[in-house]
């Protein structure tokens, strides 16, 4: 097939995707985020990549961010935010993260590949992405499909950046704003 091809698959299947997602979803994201008092975010492998980028983001356009375990994350109060990307919404160590915040009076949204989830259920807000859960035979099932969770980690980079381009217009921020927040110690 070749490396062209398969970036055309991708970026097609990707392009398809993205055609269902609910726009009052990411709204509604976008709506929790503007409000709340810190942000937390979390996600495992690949998504949890996904995740961090969009906390470098989120904190470029000052919003107060943390990705949780990091030694310098702040303790957890009312009207905060937990922000996890989750695929199936049913990663154990992020549920047990989703009880501990709704424990805590902290919202908790959902960036998955299933709404109706345990974390889904726990959560405030959801956006749901479309697509398929990782299983063994995804490829084998059908139509072109990526290796195991790599379309829903691609979508959700993409979306979390696609919300940020939505944050930088409501805030009236630029990339030239944005620089001024970027870390200077490299």
């Amino acid at each position: 097939m070749g490396v062209q091809q398969n970036i055309r698959n991708i970026l097609n299947e990707l392009a398809q995707n993205a055609q269902g997602i609910d726009n009052a979803q990411a709204d509604r994201l976008i709506a929790h985020i503007r409000k709340a008092g810190h942000i937390f975010l979390q996600g495992a492998g690949r998504s949890g990549i996904a995740i961090r980028g969009f906390a470098n983001r989120l904190l470029h356009l000052g919003f107060s961010v943390s990705v949780v375990g990091e030694i310098s994350s702040p303790h957890s109060k009312a009207g905060d935010l937990l922000i996890l990307a989750s695929g199936s919404g049913e990663t154990g160590s992020l549920k047990s993260l989703a009880q501990k915040a709704v424990e805590s009076g902290v919202d908790v949204a959902l960036i998955t590949l299933k709404a109706d989830s345990s974390i889904g259920r726990l959560a405030t807000c959801v956006l749901a992405l479309p697509g398929t859960a990782k299983t063994e035979n995804a490829r084998a099932e059908g139509a072109f499909s990526q290796p195991m969770g790599s379309a829903f980690e691609q979508l959700c980079f993409i979306t979390c950046d696609a919300i940020i381009l939505e944050l930088m217009a409501q805030l009236g921020e630029s990339s030239h704003s944005m620089f001024k927040r970027h870390a200077d110690f490299e």
